[in-house]
């Protein structure tokens, strides 16, 4: 059982999706619980997989309503638990991870597993959630982090707690998915592509102002964003207010990100913070040369500066980014060594890697 809150968009919901559809493949008996219902779904279920939406989802708001709405998706989570009876439960980011523990019990706590895809002294996280996560945590039959950087805060912040490292899988080949939106053509350019949600942590203002600084060294490069989010309207006014409209563009979120991959001639990923990228490990496999920040955490673990991208520091610095980026743009033979290399991500996250990992936590914990 994976509890979610929704599977919406988003790194952990992908992983969410390509889970329980392995494991189904696998005659594994899969559910996947979310809070919200399959109407807004980003990402399709395994027809092997049962879904149960609670529908309880929605502004919380706080003091005794916020605790009310939990208590109620606790007590439904606990009768689901106790009615289906799963050998584990896999609690996708800290709140679903922690009102799984809760609603478990005694009785299954042991079950549950706690999986950290953000890295926690990053994450806007409400005290109470804080207070929450150092109860629930130790409590778990252990907690699985994306990255060495993530499990080692844990280890640090939590030490009553069992900690594993396991990396998301990149799915080879990019299956296809709605809605399509085919690259435009574009004869003699060259394309710079990033892909995420449209939001701040995603950093993309600061890759707006990067290539705004270069657009005029560059005339035949253009910058493509691919996601949707609430940032889009500030990115959009960003975007006409240097004067870049006919050469920085934001199609949206689309279901076959593998064209613009192929379309594309260099990747950018500007987060300020990750936990374990899924579109940088999708751009190498697909022959992508990568430009990526060194946040904290993530980058650092699936990049090999210099050898198959470029780690950029500091962090969130515009002019930084430019250089590396202008740096690549101008040295056509750089870029394609950097590429020929980048694909050995499918090699070096393959599933089959992936899920031995799985396997070897639910044996080694019973």
């Amino acid at each position: 059982m994976i509890v979610i809150h929704s599977l919406r968009g988003g790194g952990a919901e992908r992983v969410t999706a390509d889970l329980a559809s392995y494991w189904a493949g696998q005659g594994c008996r899969v559910s996947v619980v979310t809070q919200t219902g399959d109407e807004h779904d980003a990402y399709p279920l395994d027809a092997r997989v049962t879904r149960h939406s609670l529908r309880l989802a929605g502004e919380s708001g706080g003091g005794w309503q916020g605790l009310w709405a939990n208590v109620r998706r606790w007590w439904a989570l606990r009768r689901l638990i106790r009615r289906e009876r799963p050998t584990a439960v896999l609690g996708m980011m800290t709140t679903a991870s922690v009102l799984a523990v809760a609603a478990a019990g005694r009785k299954y706590r042991r079950r549950v597993f706690c999986v950290e895809h953000t890295h926690p002294p990053l994450q806007r996280l409400a005290p109470a959630w804080v207070r929450l996560r150092s109860w629930a945590y130790p409590r778990s039959g252990g907690v699985v982090a994306l990255t060495q950087g993530t499990a080692q805060w844990l280890r640090e912040a939590l030490p009553k707690v069992s900690v594993t490292v396991i990396p998301n899988a990149i799915c080879w080949p990019l299956a296809p998915a709605a809605p399509q939106v085919d690259p435009p053509p574009a004869p003699g350019r060259y394309r710079l592509l990033a892909v995420g949600r449209l939001h701040p942590v995603k950093g993309f203002e600061v890759l707006i102002e990067a290539f705004a600084e270069i657009a005029d060294r560059f005339p035949q490069w253009d910058l493509t964003i691919l996601g949707e989010g609430p940032a889009r309207d500030a990115l959009h006014a960003q975007i006409e207010e240097v004067g870049l409209s006919g050469r920085i563009s934001l199609p949206g979120r689309v279901g076959n990100v593998a064209d613009w991959y192929a379309a594309s001639h260099l990747y950018v990923l500007s987060s300020r913070v990750e936990g374990f990228s899924n579109t940088l490990l999708e751009a190498m496999a697909s022959g992508l040369a990568p430009v990526a920040f060194d946040c904290d955490t993530g980058p650092r673990e699936i990049v090999r500066d210099g050898i198959d991208g470029v780690l950029v520091r500091p962090a969130g610095d515009a002019q930084a980014l430019a250089a590396h980026l202008s740096d690549l743009m101008a040295h056509p033979e750089r870029r394609a060594i950097l590429a020929s290399r980048a694909g050995d991500v499918r090699e070096r996250y393959a599933a089959r890697r992936v899920m031995a990992m799985w396997r070897a936590l639910f044996v080694a914990e019973g």
